[in-house]
């Protein structure tokens, strides 16, 4: 199973290299900050999805989307929360949320920094932010691939579409 992992979109122009790969996932996953109702219908049109509301999504965002999700793919626990806090301290707050809740694969967003680690037999994956060209050293989403009961990330730099 092939899972696209996004994040932090900010109602910017989406990347063509990540709606194409995303076209061949079985799931898209997105961890919050989607800061339009525009992003989320657009999501849900390519495929199957999940989603959490992030720090700057409203209202209309907040009602549509749990701020937590904890769901199971082929005997893989994945759970999702946005994040909080500073960027250097974002991970410390996501290992507390997930810290009772024996959760294989934890997805997160808010920093805009990529990061796919394991830490304590718990695959930590934040896809960075495929719009955001002034905070992180590129653009990014991810790719969840699990297979034989085993969950491995992968980041993708998305390429300059100017050339």
């Amino acid at each position: 199973m092939k899972i696209g992992v996004v994040s932090d979109t900010h109602s910017h122009d989406l990347p063509k290299q990540m709606m194409d790969d995303f076209k061949d996932v079985d799931l898209i996953v997105h961890a919050g900050d989607f800061c339009s109702g525009g992003d989320l219908k657009t999501f849900k049109k390519i495929n199957d999805f999940r989603a959490v509301f992030g720090n700057m999504d409203g209202l209309e965002l907040r009602q549509a989307l749990p701020e937590r999700d904890i769901f199971e793919v082929e005997g893989i626990k994945i759970g999702v929360y946005h994040g909080r806090g500073f960027p250097e301290r974002v991970l410390g707050f996501v290992k507390k949320e997930f810290k009772k809740s024996k959760v294989d694969v934890v997805i997160f967003g808010h920093s805009h920094y990529p990061f796919n680690e394991v830490i304590d037999n718990v695959l930590y994956f934040n896809p960075g932010s495929p719009t955001d060209i002034v905070r992180p050293p590129y653009r990014s989403y991810g790719i969840l691939e699990i297979k034989n009961g085993k969950a491995s990330g992968k980041i993708i730099k998305v390429r300059d579409e100017n050339g």
